[in-house]
């Protein structure tokens, strides 16, 4: 997917909204969970059993409801990994699934992988070759080689952790370098080895107030960005401050659309919640 294409997806929905899909089987409905427990789920040519059944349930009830009022899904890995082979099952159904019915969503995975260069090209491999993602997300601590495999995939992009929006972030993404912030330098480093159509970097919604300075160092660029609602960000700051001529922002939110509700109308609670979620205009 490329950078125009997304942006016309935006004008489309009037939408920057990119839903986490960090399914917790703990946390799901109780219908799902019995309903699940009676029998394999037969769904996109795979069976599905255990509790990847009711997580592979949910999630198509989720994507169903909220397709419209989003452009990206973003699975995070270790909601899915915790659950072994049947975890990984359901996150290929799930990519699978919005692959065959929303063909136009831009599908992250948020696995923030970082390492070595031949480690990195067979990450790089799994997730664009082998499961089909747009893009992924990528801790950059060991430097420039553990990006570099990730622009080599026409159409697809490495999202590069910046700023992340978690209490911690600051022992080291606000380390003094020579007067400026370390997550500057990150950036930098970043944009000196790809262009706006291969690389996107994370700023957490929480930290809107640096997307100004920020959008100096990358201002064609777009940015993921999580923290809003569960973690209270505000998504008006983050419009006001990080908006660009091509909307420019995946502005990501999990829990408060896939937990909206924990009873049997949780597919309507979480439409209901990306729909308002969007609704913030550009």
């Amino acid at each position: 997917m490329t950078t125009d294409q997304l942006y016309a997806q935006i004008l489309k929905k009037q939408s920057v909204l990119c839903v986490g899909l960090d399914v917790d089987y703990e946390k799901l409905p109780e219908k799902i969970k019995f309903e699940c427990r009676r029998g394999d789920m037969a769904l996109m040519g795979k069976l599905f059993s255990g509790k990847a059944r009711a997580v592979m349930a949910f999630n198509k009830a989720i994507i169903d409801a909220t397709a419209p009022y989003c452009i990206s899904y973003k699975p995070n890995l270790a909601f899915y990994e915790q659950l072994g082979i049947e975890g990984m099952k359901a996150l290929e159904g799930t990519v699978d699934y919005i692959r065959a019915h929303y063909p136009d969503m831009f599908i992250i995975a948020d696995a923030k992988r970082g390492d070595i260069g031949n480690t990195a090209r067979m990450y790089a491999k799994t997730f664009f070759e082998t499961m089909d993602f747009d893009a992924v997300t990528l801790s950059p601590y060991m430097g420039t080689e553990t990006v570099l495999p990730f622009l080599e995939y026409p159409g697809k992009f490495a999202i590069v952790v910046a700023l992340s929006s978690n209490p911690s972030s600051k022992d080291f993404q606000n380390a003094d370098c020579e007067g400026h912030p370390l997550y500057e330098d990150v950036i930098k480093k970043m944009m000196a080895i790809s262009t706006p159509e291969n690389m996107m970097f994370v700023v957490g919604a929480t930290k809107a107030e640096k997307l100004t300075d920020i959008r100096k160092i990358c201002p064609d660029n777009f940015l993921l960005v999580p923290g809003v609602g569960a973690q209270g960000g505000s998504a008006e700051e983050v419009i006001k401050y990080g908006a660009n001529a091509k909307g420019g922002l995946l502005i990501n939110s999990s829990r408060g659309v896939i937990y909206a509700s924990t009873g049997d109308d949780f597919a309507n609670a979480a439409g209901i919640a990306a729909s308002n979620t969007a609704r913030y205009g550009l």
